[in-house]
This record gives C-alpha cells, sequence and structure tokens, in this order.
C-alpha cells in the first residue's frame, strides 16, 4: 500500500509535533451464544479486529496517536481499557464514536471524548481556550435538526435521481438553507424524463406521479448535468414553476434550460435550444465557449473559483449575498448563455443580474414579477457550510417556506431565535474560528 509508505516517511520528513496519526477501527457488536435472538443494541463488544490492525499498522511503521472506535453503543469503560492495554496507548487515546441520531452530533460527540483538548497538547496549538461560541451555536444547530417538525419540500428534477449521492452537495446545501429557518427539509426525486409526454404513453402511472411530485412541492431545483435525456422534462418543469409562480433554482445546466424555456414560450423561438443537443437550432441560445473546442472533450471545461459582478441593486441574489458587488463561486460548465441575444431577454424581464468580470459572460439571471426565479452558472452548493447556508439555495428556501420578502424587509436579517445561522446579523463562524488565534507558524496539521 503505496499511501501507508507515504505517511511512514511524512511523518519524519514533518517532525511529530506536526503529524498525528488517527486509526478508526469498528468495534463489532456480537450477541451471546444465549442471546442470538436479542436486539442489534445488546451483546458484546468484541475489541479483536481493532487489536489485530493496529498490530499490522505498526508492522508497517506507523503507531496511531488516537485509536478511534466506532460502534452502535457507547463503548463501555472495561471495553475502552482492554484496547488501551493491547494497543499501547493511554485510555484518553481511544475514543468512542458511536450511532447518534444526525451527523450534526458527531462534533459534539468528538468534543466530549476529549479530542480536541488531546490535539492541543500533542500539536502544541497554543490558542486561548475560552469558551467558543462556534461550538454552542453548533449544539444549537444539531438541536434544532432534532426538534424541527415543519417541512420544506423541494423537488430536485434531475436525470440520476436513482443514486441520491449524485446530488450529495446539493442536497446538503438545502439541508443547510432549511435547517437555519427551522425547516425539515424533504426531498422529491423526479426523473425529469418521467415528465415527458413520451412517459405518458409508455407508463402512465409513473408520468401522473412524477407531476403529482412536482405539483405538491413547495419549490423547484434543477441542477447541473450533462447530455440531452431528460432535458425536456427538465424544461416542462421549469415551464410549470414559472407559470404557477413557484419558487425555482436553476443551477448549471438548470439555468441553461430556464433560458431555453423563456425564449420558447415567452419569445416565441419555438425551436430555440442550446448547441449541447441541437447544433442546428434557428435560436441558439445557448452556445459552447470561445475556448471550447467541439468534438474534444478533455480539458475544456471552465473550472475553480471565478468573480461574478453583481450591477443590479434590485436584483434578490445582490441582497442575498449581503449588496456584495462582486462574489466568488466555483464553476464546472462548457456551455454559456449567448451574450448575442441578451437584449431580447431583458425586453421581457429576463433579467441578467450578474455576469463575468470581463461583463462577456451571464453568471445570474432573475426573473421579474416572480417569488423566486433564479438561475446561476456556477455551482453554489460547493461553498455552502451548515451555519453559513448558500445565498442562492437559502433564497430557495426562504421563497418555498413563503418567508423571502419578509427576510428581504428586514434588511437580509432572520428573527432573534434564529441565532447560529451567519444570515441572523451575529458574527460568522469565519471570524469565530478567527478569534481563536491559531499560531501562525503551524504548517502541517
Amino acid at each position: 500500500m503505496p499511501f501507508i509508505e507515504a505517511f511512514r516517511q511524512f511523518q519524519f520528513k514533518v517532525k511529530r509535533e506536526n503529524f498525528c496519526n488517527i486509526h478508526v477501527s469498528l468495534v463489532p457488536l456480537v450477541p451471546g451464544s444465549a442471546s442470538l435472538k436479542q436486539p442489534s443494541t445488546t451483546g458484546e463488544q468484541k475489541t479483536k479486529p481493532t487489536q489485530n490492525s493496529v498490530r499490522e499498522l505498526r508492522g508497517l511503521g506507523l503507531s496511531p496517536d488516537l485509536i478511534v472506535c466506532r460502534c452502535t453503543t457507547p463503548m463501555e469503560k472495561a471495553v475502552k481499557e482492554k484496547i488501551s492495554m493491547f494497543c499501547h496507548v493511554e485510555p484518553e487515546q481511544v475514543i468512542c464514536v458511536y450511532d447518534v441520531c444526525s451527523l450534526y452530533r458527531v462534533p459534539l460527540l468528538l468534543e466530549a471524548e476529549g479530542v480536541v483538548g488531546y490535539f492541543k497538547g500533542r500539536l502544541n496549538l497554543n490558542y486561548e481556550a475560552k469558551p467558543r461560541k462556534l461550538l454552542s451555536k453548533w449544539r444549537e444547530m444539531a438541536d434544532r435538526y432534532d426538534r424541527t417538525l415543519e417541512i420544506c419540500s423541494i423537488a430536485l428534477v434531475g436525470k440520476y435521481t436513482k443514486l441520491s449521492d449524485s446530488y450529495a452537495s446539493v442536497i446538503k446545501a438545502l439541508e443547510h438553507s432549511a435547517l437555519a429557518i427551522h425547516q425539515k427539509l424533504e426531498v422529491k426525486y423526479i426523473d425529469s424524463a418521467d415528465l415527458e409526454l413520451a412517459r405518458q404513453e409508455e407508463d402512465p402511472v409513473k408520468y401522473h406521479e412524477a407531476w403529482q411530485n412536482l405539483c405538491s412541492a413547495n419549490g423547484v431545483l434543477v441542477p447541473g448535468g450533462f447530455g440531452v435525456r431528460g432535458t425536456e422534462g427538465k424544461i416542462l418543469a421549469i415551464a410549470w414553476a414559472r407559470k404557477q409562480k413557484k419558487p425555482f433554482l436553476g443551477v448549471c445546466l438548470g439555468m441553461q434550460l430556464a433560458v431555453v424555456e423563456f425564449a420558447r414560450n415567452e419569445l416565441n423561438w419555438s425551436d430555440a435550444n442550446s448547441t449541447e443537443f441541437d447544433a442546428n437550432t434557428s435560436y441558439p441560445v445557448v452556445i459552447d465557449m470561445p475556448e471550447h473546442n467541439p468534438g474534444d472533450m478533455g480539458g475544456t471545461m471552465r473550472l475553480g473559483k471565478r468573480t461574478t459582478i453583481l450591477k443590479d441593486k434590485n436584483s434578490v441574489l445582490w441582497k442575498l449575498y449581503k449588496e456584495s458587488d462582486s462574489i466568488e463561486e466555483r464553476h464546472r460548465h462548457r456551455y454559456e448563455v449567448n451574450p448575442e441575444m441578451k437584449k431580447s431577454f431583458e425586453e421581457r424581464g429576463l433579467r441578467f443580474v450578474g455576469q463575468d468580470v470581463e461583463g462577456e459572460r451571464m453568471e445570474i439571471v432573475e426573473l421579474d414579477d416572480h417569488p423566486y426565479f433564479v438561475g446561476v452558472q456556477y455551482h453554489p452548493e460547493f461553498t455552502s457550510r451548515p451555519m453559513k447556508p448558500s445565498p442562492p439555495y437559502f433564497g430557495l428556501a426562504l421563497a418555498a417556506a413563503g418567508r423571502l420578502q419578509c427576510y428581504l424587509e428586514k434588511g437580509c436579517r432572520l428573527s432573534p431565535r434564529d441565532t447560529y445561522s451567519d444570515h441572523s446579523g451575529s458574527s460568522s463562524p469565519d471570524s469565530e474560528i478567527v478569534d481563536m488565534k491559531l499560531p501562525t507558524n503551524l504548517t502541517h496539521v
């Protein structure tokens, strides 16, 4: 295993005070011979797999500083002492990470197990050990996740819905946003192909179920994607959200298809399309970028963090981004909205409120006279954080809950009960981390 050898050599390169080896091991719960019918939460915690894995790790030249034991229930004191004795570590170096009710409880569990204090001593982290607001905010967020009952349903219309992990970043961004306004997220996965008329003929039940899920949602999200399959279904969903004034967010391809839908139904360009799907369209409202080489798909995407200029002071996203004139978000696309057709769209109310630094690429689009109809060329989900939701997703959650207008009228501040979120007007998580005053000479952790 080359990476094990790399770690072995790395620990000598950076020195012991800058290297901490954490070994994660499963501590299985095995029912006794006389209790085979007992539930999975009872039985004996076995340490032998942990002992064997630590022994093998030492044979490869690495000694664990912390042994993190994954188990279904809290570890008994005798089991922790046994691992400590046979793995040659102190009891405080054995950390029990048992199953908790939500992912947000895990950092609190690690802190309770003394991980932070151990790192401070082991790596000589001389930060001020004062009460941390960040941890208390996180605890409040975890408590809220457990007790929130009000549902915010979002219809996610995509082509990879059979595997939810395909949209993991999108789901987390939605979850962060919903949680910030005391809502529990409910995602309704809709295969965009099921919304198309062809599906009605092939499988009427699946067709009607897809439309029922779409119509019953509080908001609609069309994420990014590639390929022509399912695009007509996405366009139908976008058209429904626009006409019914349902909150809508289009990301990357979702924004491009929102432009295509508007061109077809409002500008009466019946065969408007993206050149990705129809190279011979009469109205190429979405085109490949000049630096893209058709026929050669390798290394032709516009990637990474880029600056977007927000010039329209009446823009919803300008307000959601705390009235910032420029923002930096991550991109991943090969096609863009045709800038030559910008004027035709804006004359009918579809405004391009955000553009790149050169003013050539359309980055953000908003529709007038709509509760929330927003498209972004970038991927805001990549920068969303639990206590700092992404503004486009946060706007969608607010609009889906019927609270966006009130939020904007209050100067983009939530009620006092929303104390943990950066959108509440309190200090941000970034400032809390700065207040910890970590040493600047720490190069490896």
